[in-house]
């Protein structure tokens, strides 16, 4: 199967559904990349390619991939069916595709049987790049460059929300 890989350690499975949640999941790369986080970018369908889903969900684990995020919309089955093939963690991005504005991809991802897990993240890009930065977190579990960056990351937040309480003050004025 081939994939887009950003690095040679590839750590990150990145798959969708469709081509078109390309726009969406390119914010969950842009997060992996900014982490220094190998990551492949695989295109494959739970009801178009049902053969090709399974023999990437049953050979993730060998290749070395450590977790699986995955962007659907519509009934967003994906998430699901690849969960169902692998002990990996897989995150869940619903994505808005349809008439119902994502809700129903939302709702197809959090919706798993007991035993078949997909952590599930917010709809559309935010979702994406908190996927990414959960699938950051998890290895920084074991990788302490990855956490250092993640402290950054978020003390870089902090400060941020302090420059623009600093630039409302100087507006008042």
């Amino acid at each position: 199967m081939k994939a887009k890989s950003a690095k040679k350690n590839v750590l990150v499975s990145v798959v969708m559904g469709s081509d078109s949640d390309l726009p969406v999941m390119t914010e969950a790369t842009k997060v992996l990349e900014d982490f220094g986080i190998g990551y492949e970018l695989i295109l494959t369908s739970a009801h178009r390619t049902p053969l090709r889903t399974t023999k990437f969900a049953v050979s993730a684990a060998e290749r070395g991939i450590k977790i699986i995020i995955v962007g659907a919309g519509a009934a967003a089955h994906l998430a699901g069916v690849i969960a169902a093939q692998t002990t990996l963690p897989v995150v869940g991005v619903p994505i808005d595709s349809t008439s119902l504005h994502g809700l129903d991809a939302l709702l197809s991802t959090v919706q798993m049987p007991s035993g078949v897990p997909v952590a599930a993240m917010a709809i559309g890009k935010s979702g994406a790049k908190n996927a990414a930065l959960f699938a950051a977190r998890l290895l920084a579990l074991e990788d302490k460059g990855i956490n250092a960056k993640l402290s950054a990351h978020r003390n870089k937040m902090s400060r941020d929300v302090e420059k623009k309480q600093e630039n409302l003050k100087c507006r008042k004025s």
